[in-house]
């Protein structure tokens, strides 16, 4: 099912919103938890706050847990900038830990305070805080989880209750004033920062990470590349040598490897919602640590690599993976343009679908039209951070391709020529179901939202 641009607006009164979606939803959810209970489109019309915030369906009301420049409770300092991706696990007691990153580069305001046996490089500004919640989403304790790396965009949940944070840069030591190389993945148990420390983990290659996301049936991780310039980045899947998992489990390194899809040098040139693509191969990285060349320009064989520009979101579910192109543009190097894109990896069957293609109705053409971090929700959908110009909103997706915006965040301050306004990231969900946590980037700012998620 198809929703076009002018009916989002009709039904969700968003009228800043410049999103729709197209293609078969359903197929994100088969063989899931989620595939059941979806009776209705959306909560209705978005209510304006009058604390002026964030905008939600009536019945829906949020609490602000964190914000940029406060006091961490820990002491260690202030909180840090630029939230972004984040993931929330269950705690003794009915407790909830959330861990959140910090894309903090050099220039960033405020960085996340480094803390003895916690940081790796005491020049990066980026990293980690935890905070642990009780049932009730009141902040019990806020502190330091990882400190001293380098734009800490995304990440993803392990299946063993640990937070995998991922480096978007490629810097190496002697760069920025980096006292090491960057661009890897870390482990983060929120609960207890010090069992797992400041370990890179470099068999899962250096590259500008954005997500990750974990079969758990073998342990295999799956690695989006958002890379910045032509040829763009790669989709990756790393065989562990320790399979069944564990803290500290991958640092025992493994095989990392890239996505080919014979004949499709580049997914943007993929605009038919449902096409599939059988034999998908998997060809080893030569150089993971990419000491002298990065990874998407490395040589791998005659055929070559399958390249995608803005590879952002990765999550699983039942059977497959998914990961999102955020959009694509001919201007910038890419093979055909895009609005965005969600493609579906069946490993069993080794075939790759395209299930959803984002874009704007042919009659308004407005920028940054592109979805960023996806989640599943309790209600059988998807929930969809927009990252673009103009207003920011969080859109629902239901299994029946229904779209509706389910927050609009609070204009920044900014002139009336140019008004701004912050983006969403890191949506997620309680382990119960009954929260939905989600940061705006700048100021950063952690909500905590509850309603009737179930009616």
């Amino acid at each position: 099912m198809s929703a076009t641009r002018r009916q989002i607006l009709a039904r969700t009164g968003a009228t800043a919103a410049g999103i729709a979606f197209s293609g078969a939803v359903s197929e994100l959810f088969t063989g899931t938890a989620h595939a059941q209970g979806l009776g209705h489109s959306g909560y209705g019309p978005l209510v304006p706050d009058p604390d002026g915030l964030l905008d939600l369906p009536k019945g829906f009301r949020y609490k602000v847990l964190s914000r940029e420049g406060d006091q961490l409770r820990s002491g260690e300092g202030k909180v840090p900038s630029n939230h972004d991706g984040m993931a929330a696990f269950a705690g003794r007691r009915g407790r909830v830990h959330l861990v959140r990153n910090h894309e903090n580069r050099p220039t960033a305001p405020i960085s996340v305070p480094t803390v003895s046996g916690i940081t790796y490089d005491p020049m990066g500004k980026g990293g980690c805080t935890a905070l642990e919640l009780d049932a009730r989403n009141n902040v019990l304790a806020e502190h330091v989880a990882i400190a001293g790396t380098a734009v800490n965009c995304a990440g993803g949940p392990t299946p063993w209750g640990t937070w995998l944070t991922c480096e978007e840069t490629e810097d190496r030591a002697g760069t920025n004033g980096y006292t090491k190389d960057h661009g890897f993945i870390f482990e983060v148990d929120g609960a207890d920062p010090r069992r797992t420390g400041a370990v890179p983990l470099t068999a899962m290659g250096r590259f500008q990470h954005e997500a990750i996301a974990i079969d758990p049936g073998n342990g295999t991780v799956y690695e989006t590349e958002d890379a910045f310039d032509k040829p763009f980045g790669l989709f990756y899947r790393f065989l562990p040598q320790k399979p069944r998992g564990g803290i500290g489990s991958l640092r025992a390194g493994g095989a990392l490897e890239a996505m080919r899809v014979p004949g499709v040098p580049d997914l943007s040139t993929v605009q038919e919602t449902g096409a599939s693509f059988d034999g998908i191969e998997w060809v080893p990285v030569p150089d993971p640590l990419a000491k002298e060349t990065p990874i998407r320009l490395q040589d791998f064989g005659p055929q070559g690599i399958t390249h995608a520009q803005k590879l952002e979101g990765c999550y699983w579910g039942g059977r497959s993976v998914c990961f999102v192109s955020s959009f694509a543009h001919r201007s910038e190097g890419s093979a055909a343009t895009h609005f965005g894109q969600v493609w579906k990896y069946e490993p069993q069957r080794r075939r790759l679908t395209l299930v959803i293609v984002f874009g704007p109705d042919t009659d308004i053409q407005l920028p940054g039209e592109s979805p960023d971090n996806i989640c599943l929700a309790p209600s059988g959908g998807l929930m969809v951070c927009e990252d673009g110009g103009g207003a920011q909103h969080v859109y629902g997706v239901t299994r029946q391709g229904e779209v509706y915006a389910m927050a609009r965040g609070a204009q920044n301050v900014g002139t009336p020529e140019k008004p701004e306004w912050g983006e969403f990231a890191g949506v997620t969900f309680s382990p119960d179901g009954e929260t939905m946590y989600m940061n705006c980037y700048h100021p950063g700012t952690t909500f905590a939202v509850t309603g009737p998620w179930r009616s």
